[in-house]
């Protein structure tokens, strides 16, 4: 496979993650000199034709948002990365930003530039102290480069404090600014009033470092991978039941069942036992069964038809053994503890999904339980709540997990 986010085993690279020869040697450079070349409209024009989506999770046309930004006529516009990567299952981020961290911020300063913003921010995971010092030490490289600096964008790191909703976009802003990370009523939209109440363009990690390598060689060497539909490649995190838990970089398209049963990735449950369940997403994700999850490809499209998605990139396996009421209580309690309280339908509604959780069979109370996923779905804030009962809706609404497994 061509060697693009990720280091590949036959064809690892000579120079440090952060130093000016890795700038080199990747082709940041490069990309960096071709977007100031080529001017904003052109960087955006590209973007949109590699349909390049948002690889956080809510895989927004990158492109739209760009161009809602640099409309807006407001003198002072930001540019922040979320690297908050609070997702359970999900740590794609900070191995690209330990591996490769100057793809991510080569790729935040193309889009400072194509917006028309002079400061940037990286928001980090709090826990993420190894990842921290890895980006300092790359924002050293780009300033010494002449890329940030007096008269030029600056960037500024600043560091969570464990709040899982920090990773929504308005919470995080308010973290930023000072304030406890509580999501704010949409709309205004961030591209319009974001951190500051300034126009403001947010992206994931892994989003960013896609725009540094498409600038650093071009569209159709983007779309030479993937699907027509969703061009390029993704990490996923692989974990749970699974012989090579890590993360892997796969062409959009690939099939599923390749992607949790073959040798150089997943390799399957590694315990062997048969295959009962695999969460796609995290937390936040759907459970398919193991039939759904060898009919399924990795894309958009193709997951929806199962109604999951490719979410955070995160994909928990579970084998036989695995206890489903005990998982989705283990969830349950997550998004009970992680909820901000702002809004009632989350701050109630997660906690009294988990009181019937631990109370009572889950099939006696299914249709309270599925009366509360939608109100939450249809009434909070954020996408915490209405995000937080979607693996329990899917487990729900597949009988055939509660009974035997199938073979890997």
């Amino acid at each position: 496979m061509i060697y693009r986010l990720f280091p590949n085993p036959e064809l690892e690279l000579a120079t440090a993650p952060a130093s000016r020869e890795r700038l080199v040697e990747r082709g940041f450079e490069r990309a960096y000199e071709n977007a100031q070349e080529i001017g904003s409209d052109t960087v955006i024009q590209h973007i949109q034709a590699i349909r390049l989506g948002g690889r956080g999770g809510a895989a927004f046309p990158t492109a739209r948002k760009w161009l809602s930004v640099k409309n807006e006529a407001e003198s002072i516009k930001y540019v922040v990365m979320n690297a908050d990567e609070s997702e359970p299952g999900t740590f794609k981020d900070r191995e690209l930003l330990l591996r490769d961290p100057l793809g991510p911020l080569t790729g935040l300063l193309i889009a400072a530039s194509a917006v028309g913003a002079q400061q940037a921010y990286v928001y980090v995971r709090g826990e993420y102290r190894d990842v921290e010092i890895r980006i300092q030490e790359a924002i050293t490289v780009l300033a010494e480069a002449g890329w940030i600096g007096p008269g030029k964008v600056s960037i500024d790191v600043r560091r969570g404090a464990g709040a899982y909703i920090a990773g929504e976009e308005t919470a995080l802003f308010n973290s930023i600014e000072g304030y406890r990370p509580e999501p704010r009523v949409k709309p205004p939209y961030p591209t319009a009033q974001g951190l500051f109440h300034k126009p403001t363009l947010i992206q994931n990690v892994e989003t960013l470092a896609n725009i540094a390598l498409l600038f650093a060689h071009d569209v159709d060497w983007f779309r030479a991978v993937g699907t027509d539909a969703t061009p390029g490649t993704k990490l996923v995190a692989l974990s749970g039941h699974v012989a090579n838990p890590g993360v892997y970089e796969v062409p959009f398209g690939i099939e599923l069942g390749a992607l949790i049963g073959d040798g150089q990735y997943g390799g399957g449950t590694g315990t062997g036992r048969p295959l009962k369940a695999v969460l796609m997403g995290g937390a936040a994700g759907t459970f398919i069964t193991p039939q759904e999850a060898f009919e399924a490809r990795l894309d958009y499209p193709d997951l929806a038809k199962f109604g999951a998605g490719v979410g955070s990139g995160a994909i928990m396996l579970f084998d036989s053994t695995a206890d489903l009421g005990r998982i989705l209580t283990g969830l349950a309690r997550f998004f009970a503890d992680e909820s901000c309280g702002q809004c009632v339908p989350c701050r109630i509604g997660t906690k009294r999904i988990l009181e019937l959780l631990e109370t009572q069979r889950l099939w006696d109370r299914r249709a309270d339980l599925k009366d509360l996923a939608t109100a939450m779905t249809d009434a909070s804030i954020c996408g915490l709540g209405q995000t937080a009962a979607n693996a329990l809706v899917s487990a729900m609404n597949r009988p055939s997990l509660w009974n035997e497994p199938a073979a890997l």
